[in-house]
């Protein structure tokens, strides 16, 4: 039992926890939410369960491609065998739906069908037929809404402050950012596997690109807002400036870009700590 339930927490992938965590928590106490039984319970649900939904699933389906990429069996992604998958499977019913089924209850109508858009679109990501992550252009879509998903449910359980929809917007182009410069580090694996993506579709350089021109939107739009958030739009700029060592990457070199995302995985807890602080501060 012990085996199964680490095996498990390494799957739901611990270290990306606090980037669908931290919106949804930000974004209650910044709508006037305060440290309830719903921000306890929806801060547990977005940092484990809802995590071994969204990428268990995509490891049980996505397991022809994961065997035969090197970056997999750690942090960035466990390779567990097929005999495991049902196990996963249960594993993400048994974990989500009392969580789940509370916060559907904890607010209104809008706030339940848009957690249920959030869940829909997790299992749409990877589920076949489906299967959004290999439609070019929709996977990082869908991937930047796995993360502003919990941060709208946030507001929707409170109120919808005022910058909302800048933030959103930001926070929204940071997620297709960062899901395309992803992307590139498997490009070979992808392609080898036939699973089609942003970075297989327009190539490695043209992604990078496209990933720093947008985190760079993303921090006007936070320097806009004015106010200590300006701080975080520094932080932004770190995610741009990570990209420069590789400006001529190409599709033969893409794997080389994982030791850029390895420092991103890292940049997120710091900016992430800086968020905090912000947020602490204007509500003392």
């Amino acid at each position: 039992m012990r085996s199964t339930i680490t095996r498990l927490l390494m799957i739901s992938r611990p270290i990306s926890w606090p980037n669908t965590a931290f919106p949804f928590a930000a974004a209650y106490l910044a709508s006037g939410g305060r440290i309830d039984i719903t921000f306890i319970i929806g801060t547990l649900y977005f940092l484990i369960p809802y995590n071994l939904m969204m990428y268990g699933i995509n490891d049980v389906f996505d397991y022809e491609s994961d065997i035969q990429n090197p970056r997999k069996g750690g942090i960035e992604g466990m390779r567990e065998q097929r005999k495991f998958h049902p196990t996963i499977i249960r594993a993400t019913w048994y974990v989500n739906l009392p969580l789940g089924i509370y916060l559907l209850l904890a607010g209104n109508v809008a706030s339940a069908l848009l957690l249920l858009g959030v869940v829909a679109l997790a299992l749409a990501y990877s589920v076949p037929k489906l299967r959004f992550k290999e439609r070019p252009g929709l996977d990082s879509l869908t991937s930047s809404l796995h993360f502003v998903g919990p941060m709208l449910f946030g507001f929707s359980l409170i109120s919808w402050p005022d910058a909302w929809l800048q933030y959103t917007v930001a926070f929204g182009l940071w997620g297709i950012a960062s899901h395309a410069f992803g992307a590139i580090q498997d490009i070979l694996p992808d392609r080898k596997a036939h699973i089609h993506s942003i970075a297989t579709y327009i190539g490695a350089r043209a992604t990078l690109w496209l990933s720093g021109i947008f985190y760079l939107i993303t921090t006007g739009i936070i320097v806009s807002q004015g106010g200590p958030t300006v701080i975080i739009a520094l932080f932004g700029l770190l995610y741009a400036v990570n990209l420069t060592p590789f400006l001529s990457i190409t599709d033969r070199t893409s794997a080389a870009i994982n030791a850029a995302w390895r420092r991103f995985l890292w940049l997120n807890y710091l900016t992430g700590f800086a968020l905090t602080l912000i947020l602490l501060i204007q509500n003392l």
